[in-house]
């Protein structure tokens, strides 16, 4: 579906002009597109859906159903088998969540199961631990609006900034970045974070394969060799609230660079254009 940006204001007259009311001709139905308000001067056509991966959140999902937007089209959450009320709290929290039970294990099989059912133009991966703010959507959604296929979080640009790394997984963070950068001409500022947005076309391009945390820089790498646009969008992670994480510094490291060092082998779809930072032209 095209993607369109207009002022919600841009009909209304200067204060000091006269109103002139004039009949305005129907366009044909192939032309209607339905506008969903972002803010009071930005709406949009393309439907957004929201990926949700959770195992055990029902206690976080209060705070990060309570930040989404109002305006997107569906919430899609990916039950890991959860012991918890996750599910049921999901149902009670937004009765019209779509809700799908994860195939495998990993975060990676998660993501992988919650885009096979979104039926929105645009996706949006947001954790489920209470960690991203569902507020910063709008900036991704503009820049995919704009003319970018991926939207990438980084906590590390201009205005981004993080709560919850320790020192030891900003070094590694910033190493595999460098390693990532290096190898296949991006550009990125951070590489391990699991806020993105894109749209649903670009599925097609990157051929998801891979269980667990690593599916963020398979992502990644994969939107550069695809030749994709990239524009990175400045993002705040907060501490999780409630719960303890999953991840492992030391394994998923590892396995990010297995990811990394398998890609690199693979032959490339296209010539990769570098992944953009925000402010540059697209």
């Amino acid at each position: 579906m095209s993607s369109f940006l207009r002022p919600a204001d841009a009909t209304e007259p200067h204060p000091t002009e006269p109103r002139v009311t004039e009949p305005q001709p129907t366009p044909p139905p192939s032309d209607r597109r339905v506008y969903r308000p972002v803010s009071s001067h930005l709406a949009i056509a393309p439907p957004v859906s929201v990926v949700i991966p959770a195992m055990n959140e029902a206690a976080n999902l209060p705070y990060v159903f309570k930040t989404l937007p109002d305006w997107i089209h569906e919430v899609v959450l990916v039950d890991g088998n959860s012991t918890d009320d996750t599910v049921r709290t999901a149902r009670a929290l937004r009765p019209d969540v779509t809700v799908v039970q994860q195939r495998g294990q990993g975060k990676g099989d998660a993501l992988i199961t919650g885009f096979a059912v979104c039926t929105g133009d645009i996706i949006v991966m947001v954790d489920a631990d209470g960690s991203a703010d569902g507020n910063e959507i709008v900036s991704y959604v503009s820049a995919l609006v704009a003319g970018a296929d991926f939207a990438k979080g980084s906590r590390f640009a201009n205005g981004g900034g993080t709560d919850d790394m320790t020192p030891v997984r900003k070094l590694g963070n910033r190493v595999l970045t460098a390693l990532v950068n290096a190898k296949f001409g991006a550009r990125y500022t951070d590489l391990c974070y699991g806020y993105n947005a894109f749209w649903r076309r670009c599925l097609d391009e990157i051929a998801l394969d891979c269980a667990g945390f690593e599916v963020e820089t398979l992502m990644n790498i994969r939107v550069v060799k695809a030749g994709l646009r990239v524009q990175e969008i400045p993002s705040h992670e907060y501490l999780r609230i409630h719960g303890v994480s999953n991840l492992r510094a030391v394994r998923d490291g590892i396995r990010v660079l297995k990811v990394i060092l398998r890609e690199r082998g693979g032959r490339r779809k296209r010539t990769p254009r570098p992944a953009l930072i925000t402010g540059e032209a697209l």
